[in-house]
């Protein structure tokens, strides 16, 4: 192994007397002579077989030959560079601002998140975003989310009660299916903050399991044969929510009481069918070729008076749900899944089909941040939660 002193030192080869000529010998000598210019080098004993001492130096002398491998000096640092003039008229950055409104004037309330829940009362709510906004892809297939607190509940700090899903169930195997969900916590439950999103969770858990049998259904059109699947997994998510409510200590399930809103939608371009299932009140509207139909699941009662029931179906205390087969989904369909947050003012108001027409069927889908200001316009007096789920059947 060989060993090396600094620059000037001996370096003598392991096992060797006196060691051979080094060949850098020269270079060293010339390198130390440079770098060590003004300061005093301790005297070293000089190896037996070299020759006698380098020759002093004489000022001014001209350097040896070998004084060309010494390392050139370094340039001076470049100066940092100063601010640049710009004489180019600065651009604005393009902004949404708040959201349309139907009518002259808008509504009273703040189009923006306001007051907070303190994590001290109740953390579940304290911990719940004012807008949750979320999307998928999937060939043919675009989906577009969105939910957010309503007016009055940003007012007065209370949580936003209405929660969505946008998940995939199923595998390679078994067949996959979008699940598309939305859920209502009834605005006089006090815990059906809660109850909405595990609605929504133990949704895509259960329907996960028996994927495969649903998209059986679908593709042979078998309403009885979903509807059974439908029923099982809405009394399964009526119980653990019903469980949730006595191990939070809730002697009353309905304090967790929310709707649900279920679409599923087969991966596969050939199964043209859509399984619907609900429990309670919202929307599923159907937006084709420009034209709306507002109660696509044919649930409204033909002879309602009109007038607003707030009574309404609802988890854990309902057991099954209305089921319909949608379809066959034609290319360029808009199908719209909400609550009624949005289904009740879509309704009532032509100023906000006529935006919505235009903003979701002109062929062309929305970015998430559009799509968000667009699902929020707004209608005097109608100041719910607001959550929408928007399929889009895109051209072939």
């Amino acid at each position: 192994m060989m060993q090396q002193q600094g620059m000037g030192g001996a370096a003598t080869g392991s096992g060797e007397a006196g060691g051979s000529d080094d060949p850098l010998r020269d270079t060293w000598s010339s390198v130390e002579a440079v770098v060590s210019t003004g300061h005093q080098q301790p005297p070293q004993q000089p190896p037996q077989h070299l020759p006698g001492p380098l020759p002093p130096q004489q000022p001014h002398a001209a350097a040896p030959p070998s004084a060309a491998l010494a390392p050139a000096p370094l340039p001076a640092p470049a100066p940092e560079p100063g601010p640049v003039a710009s004489h180019a008229t600065p651009q604005p950055v393009p902004q949404l601002g708040d959201p349309p409104h139907s009518g002259k004037r808008p509504p009273s309330y703040a189009p923006v998140p306001q007051g907070l829940r303190s994590a001290g009362e109740d953390p579940a709510a304290a911990v719940l975003p004012d807008i949750v906004v979320d999307g998928a892809a999937y060939g043919p297939l675009t989906v577009r989310a969105a939910s957010v607190r309503g007016d009055s509940h940003r007012y007065l700090g209370e949580p936003r009660q209405d929660a969505l899903c946008v998940t995939r169930i199923g595998g390679p195997d078994s067949g996959e299916l979008l699940l598309l969900a939305v859920a209502d916590g009834v605005g006089s439950a006090a815990r059906s903050h809660v109850g909405s999103n595990e609605v929504c969770r133990h949704a895509a858990v259960y329907l996960d399991r028996v994927a495969g049998d649903l998209l059986g259904a679908l593709r042979s059109d078998d309403l009885p044969a979903f509807t059974a699947l439908a029923n099982e997994a809405v009394g399964s998510i009526a119980v653990l929510l019903a469980d949730l409510a006595h191990r939070e200590g809730q002697h009353r399930p309905e304090a967790y009481a929310t709707t649900l809103r279920i679409l599923l939608v087969p991966l596969d371009p050939a199964v043209r069918t859509r399984g619907y299932m609900a429990v309670g009140d919202g929307g599923t509207a159907l937006l084709r070729s420009g034209a709306w139909q507002l109660d696509v699941t044919q649930e409204e009662d033909p002879e309602a008076s009109g007038m607003i029931d707030t009574r309404t179906a609802a988890l854990p205390l309902a057991r099954t749900a209305v089921t319909r087969l949608l379809g066959p989904a034609a290319p360029g369909d808009v199908l719209v899944l909400s609550t009624d947050g949005l289904s009740t003012p879509l309704s009532g108001d032509q100023g906000m089909r006529d935006f919505l027409s235009g903003a979701w069927g002109a062929g062309t889908v929305p970015g998430p941040a559009d799509f968000l200001w667009q699902s929020q316009f707004r209608v005097k007096s109608y100041d719910d939660d607001r959550s929408v789920v928007v399929l889009w059947e895109c051209p072939a």
